[in-house]
């Protein structure tokens, strides 16, 4: 019954349930920012805690999702945490292809999706770009590189024209190749703790230009 009951639970609404409940109750005056994403945001807290340390960033990355998979839990894991802004980094277990194919259009429709979500509610989006990969250890041979320039394109022009805040990871983490720097990954795929020492500063001024945004 529990292996049956972990299947139906799709996006894994239950893994923050309840930290969720305990932050109903926002404190006065507190802009909390909520970063949404897969498990280059999970692990963040893990491998760089320092840089959610005394602030109020609320992680809610998890590992192996893909973009259906957050829109399904944006509301209870976004939205009903009331956050001035949410930081959106998803897509590239989309193009791994971790829940079956996901077409560059899918995948862009899902995030596009969020960010209205989140518009509707009066919180402030921060876009970010997919990182950089040349290939996946646990899915190999799907030539994720054109697909992620593809799909960064698609980010960057969405976010200027709707005016939302866009973080460009990639530029600073990719290779002559198309991959992501050797220095940055153990992995090639997420960042270690050089790879989230690049992009804390990034996200940490697209944080700064959000919350001076009326």
């Amino acid at each position: 019954m529990k292996n049956q009951e972990k299947t139906q639970d799709w996006a894994n609404l239950t893994k923050y349930q309840t930290q969720n409940s305990q932050l109903q109750i926002i404190i006065y005056e507190e802009k909390r920012i909520v970063f949404m994403g897969d498990s280059i945001t999970e692990i963040w807290s893990t491998i760089y805690p320092q840089f959610f340390l005394n602030k109020p960033y609320i992680n809610r990355g998890i590992s192996g999702q893909t973009t259906p998979q957050m829109l399904v839990r944006f509301r209870a894991d976004v939205v009903a945490l009331h956050p001035t802004a949410v930081i959106i980094l998803a897509g590239i277990n989309d193009i791994a292809g971790n829940t079956g194919f996901s077409s560059i259009e899918m995948i862009r429709d899902n995030i596009f999706s969020m960010v209205e979500i989140a518009k509707a509610n009066q919180i402030k989006v921060i876009i970010c770009s997919i990182l950089p990969a040349a290939d996946f250890s646990w899915k190999p041979n799907q030539e994720p590189i054109e697909k992620i320039k593809d799909l960064n394109k698609i980010l960057i022009n969405y976010a200027t024209e709707n005016d939302l805040i866009y973080v460009d990871y990639y530029s600073s983490m990719v290779d002559d190749k198309g991959g992501l720097k050797i220095e940055f990954s153990n992995d090639g795929v997420h960042p270690n703790i050089a790879g989230y020492q690049i992009m804390a500063p990034l996200v940490e001024k697209a944080i700064e230009r959000a919350l001076m945004k009326n």
